[in-house]
């Protein structure tokens, strides 16, 4: 069965080139042209992975996602023109798990696509429980906790934080945490792990500033600690 993306974008040409291109590929596509009307066609379209612009009139993307993450959980990948890095950052922060910068190439898209859904798909199955100290990970339930509280998490943060506690105290660059899970690199991307794991230091650590389980290893990367 095909998977199905909704794409929201105020421009009708973006909307159309992106449909035509992604029905191509494989994809059922639905569109939306702002963040308000979005909401109901994710409703009833149920999407697998979303497409969103950032600046759109009545409801912006920021709105969309604020609002869509109290529903439900489906991976997003914004698509922006803005160049500001705390624009980006503040779509991570909110539970986007990817972006793109406008004008992007269809072909890389497609690959950001595709390496998002297996994410959230689980298409890799490593080792179904990890426990490290009290965090535990299960791949089968997609579920983390932390002692007995239970953790929600966007799709890459949940693989990103498997992946560190598969090999604790291994230290691990954010240019191969993103190869990881994304598949592809692009110039100044390796920028988003710094915001996932900032979120999840902020969802799994009782003090983020003093991190006892996501470490920095200052100049190269981030590790797991063993406990």
């Amino acid at each position: 069965m095909a998977e199905t993306i909704l794409v929201v974008d105020d421009k009708v040409n973006v909307r159309t080139m992106l449909r035509e291109y992604l029905t191509e590929h494989g994809f059922e596509v639905v569109t939306a042209e702002n963040g308000r009307n979005a909401l109901f066609v994710a409703r009833e379209a149920d999407p697998d992975l979303i497409l969103l612009d950032i600046m759109m009139p009545e409801m912006d993307g920021y709105g969309f996602i604020r609002n869509y993450r109290k529903e439900a959980d489906a991976p997003i990948i914004l698509l922006t023109a803005k160049l500001e890095e705390t624009d980006k950052v503040l779509g991570l922060e909110l539970g986007a798990d990817d972006y793109v910068t406008k004008p992007f190439g269809m072909r890389e898209l497609v690959a950001r696509i595709r390496a998002v859904l297996r994410r959230a798909n689980g298409s890799v199955q490593p080792r179904q429980v990890l426990e490290v100290g009290d965090v535990t990970l299960n791949h089968d339930t997609r579920q983390v906790t932390v002692g007995d509280q239970a953790i929600s998490l966007t799709p890459s943060e949940f693989d990103l934080l498997a992946t560190l506690m598969a090999s604790p105290g291994n230290v691990f660059s954010r240019i191969e945490l993103l190869e990881r899970l994304q598949g592809v690199v692009v110039d100044g991307a390796e920028k988003t792990i710094n915001v996932h794991i900032h979120n999840l230091r902020n969802k799994i650590e009782k003090d983020p500033a003093n991190p006892i389980y996501i470490e920095t290893v200052f100049g190269f990367g981030y590790r797991f600690a063993r406990r």
